[in-house]
């Protein structure tokens, strides 16, 4: 069976139960800020399982992109992926238990539709918790619908309570569905959702009855819900008596692709066989990031942080297999090729998708390369500690110097049998910037609230923003005052007249290209008659001393500061103008935030 087929298959199943097919959302939520990307098919219905009316009525269906970031660290073992598709059926007010569950075996076990042997199937039910029961009747129905007792088991919340995707939402009790793949049990206890291979997930019955409020109470829904989620890939991986998820057809053209650009053999170790897994499940999910329509660039904040961690591990673990050329976009061009007639969406914007691959693949070669150099420089001193673990002032020290991610020290240590003090890391990174705030405090009064990352940033962008004013609105452009917060920059600056809509997207537009363009960012002290002299812009003159630290962005931007600001305008992510104005009379004003 093909994801294809099995999608039409669950379409037509749930149209012979009047449920109206509907169109998936985007992977970028657009009404819950409180998450980076779609993780469950229920999230973009969420007005509607509160009580708003949906327009194609109250039994739906769909297949949903969805993105668990916090599978990334699971990802290389049997089951795990960071992208996947959830087929879902949906009750917003109407049917409840008895038909959710009742349907669900029917769809896995007739022969009409998957045909598994009920023997096959467990389940599990919720055990309770607090003022909220045992989930008695759901084990009542799975009885009744065909499986027996002894393969219904009772878990607690980490296993059988599904949400809200936010700190508030609907929720509820669940009941899932696993297939038995046959293997020995790990344990006596074994039982599904331990992780041993034995017990393979695939459906998922939720029942909304509740909604969590902001104070952490839960609050009976008016509106009973049900969501159903059935995953495509793991469905298909059963259904086709696949051992993992990762020998499903689409897999297994990536892999050969892999294959062929490392010279592996047919039958990789255990190392090699989780990089492939990696690298595969990586740039699929980077490749549909990068293609959905909103059009998320890497970056070091949010969701392109998220892809850029994707991209960058993918990358490492290709150099693990001995691919030692650029490849992400290649990878991604067959993603593209065989999913794109289902999301259409990869094939509108494959040129976005292959340069954005391309371009951050090569600035991460440069930041991988320094920074495994110096790893296997220190290595052999490293390897002395008994204890087998790397300070975390090391570990910071990689990240600070050389722009090397934590979490690939850690991998590398792993690698070698340590591991990294993490809480001397974070200590280290904090003493960092509490000194960098001192300096600050010292050094840079003009408004600049704290050296927070975020402070840090727009106070980087405000050096951009200055000198795009330049460049749009001529030399009469001059910094007369700005402010820094956690929320936001702003920026003073003389100019007569009031700024067009033209001249602000053009300045907002200009500024964006320097960030895309990831230009390196520089100090030097020197004497203010010499930086004056090499063209830095000098504002406030009578503040600075005979000795001035001047900031070079790239061949864009130089200017006499006293810090602090990020290594790369990459760093910055998306500049956005929030408001032009008056501040006084021939001054105008800038408010701008960085997403």
């Amino acid at each position: 069976m093909t994801a294809e087929e099995l999608r039409h298959l669950y379409f037509d199943f749930f149209a012979g139960k009047n449920h109206t097919l509907i169109q998936g959302a985007s992977l970028i939520p657009q009404e819950d800020s409180t998450i980076l990307f779609t993780p469950a098919g229920m999230q973009p219905l969420v007005p509607y399982l509160l009580g708003e009316k949906h327009p194609a009525g109250k039994r739906l269906v769909d297949v949903q992109k969805c993105i668990r970031t916090g599978d990334i660290e699971e990802v290389g073992d049997s089951s795990h992926l960071t992208f996947f598709e959830m087929l879902g059926n949906w009750s917003l007010g109407d049917y409840f238990k008895r038909e959710a569950i009742i349907w669900s075996f029917e769809f896995l076990t007739d022969r009409k539709w998957l045909g598994f042997k009920p023997e096959q199937l467990h389940v599990t039910v919720f055990a309770g918790e607090g003022e909220i029961p045992p989930d008695e009747e759901a084990a009542a129905l799975w009885e009744e619908a065909g499986i027996s007792s002894d393969r219904i088991y009772f878990l607690g919340r980490a296993d059988n309570w599904w949400g809200p995707t936010g700190n508030t939402g609907p929720c509820g009790p669940d009941t899932e569905i696993f297939i038995d793949t046959g293997l020995p049990p790990c344990t006596p206890e074994c039982r599904p959702g331990c992780g041993c291979g034995k017990y393979f997930e695939i459906w998922n019955d939720v029942f909304m009855e509740y909604r969590r409020t902001a104070d952490g109470q839960y609050v009976p829904l008016e509106q009973k819900n049900v969501d159903t989620g059935m995953g495509v890939a793991r469905t298909v991986a059963m259904m086709n008596g696949c051992s993992t998820i990762y020998d499903i057809p689409q897999f297994e053209l990536l892999f050969g692709f892999l294959k062929k650009l490392s010279g592996l053999g047919t039958e990789p170790d255990d190392q090699a066989l989780r990089s492939l897994r990696i690298v595969s499940d990586h740039i699929r999910t980077a490749t549909h990031i990068l293609g959905d329509d909103q059009g998320i660039p890497p970056s070091n904040l949010d969701r392109g942080y998220v892809l850029r961690r994707l991209i960058r591990l993918a990358v490492r673990h290709g150099r693990k297999l001995g691919i030692d050329e650029p490849f992400t976009h290649r990878l991604a061009e067959f993603v593209i090729d065989v999913e794109s007639p289902v999301h259409e969406e990869l094939a509108r914007n494959r040129k976005f998708i292959l340069d954005e691959l391309s371009m951050e693949e090569s600035r991460f070669e440069k930041t991988l390369q320094s920074g495994l150099r110096e790893f296997e420089k220190i290595l052999p001193n490293l390897m002395k500690n008994p204890a087998k673990i790397i300070p975390g002032r090391i570990a910071f020290r990689l990240y600070d110097t050389y722009g090397f991610p934590v979490e690939f020290t850690a991998e590398l240590a792993s690698e070698h049998g340590m591991t990294v003090d993490m809480e001397g890391y974070g200590k280290a990174f904090d003493k960092h910037r509490e000194l960098s705030r001192q300096g600050g405090d010292q050094k840079f009064k003009g408004g600049l609230a704290d050296n927070s990352e975020i402070v840090t940033r727009l106070h980087t962008a405000t050096h951009l923003l200055h000198q795009v004013l330049k460049d749009v609105l001529g030399d009469q452009v001059e910094q007369k005052g700005s402010n820094i917060t956690e929320k936001r920059l702003r920026f003073d600056f003389s100019y007569p007249e009031k700024m067009t809509p033209e001249q602000i997207a053009l300045v907002e537009k200009k500024v964006n290209e320097i960030i895309k363009a990831d230009l390196s960012v520089s100090s030097e002290e020197t004497s203010l008659e010499h930086a004056l002299e090499d063209g830095a812009i000098g504002l406030f003159r009578s503040k600075y001393g005979d000795k001035v630290k001047v900031y070079k962005i790239g061949d864009f931007s130089l200017e006499i500061c006293g810090g602090p600001h990020v290594g790369r305008t990459g760093e910055l992510g998306i500049f956005r103008i929030v408001k032009e104005m008056s501040s006084s009379r021939g001054i105008r004003r800038i408010r701008a935030v960085l997403e």
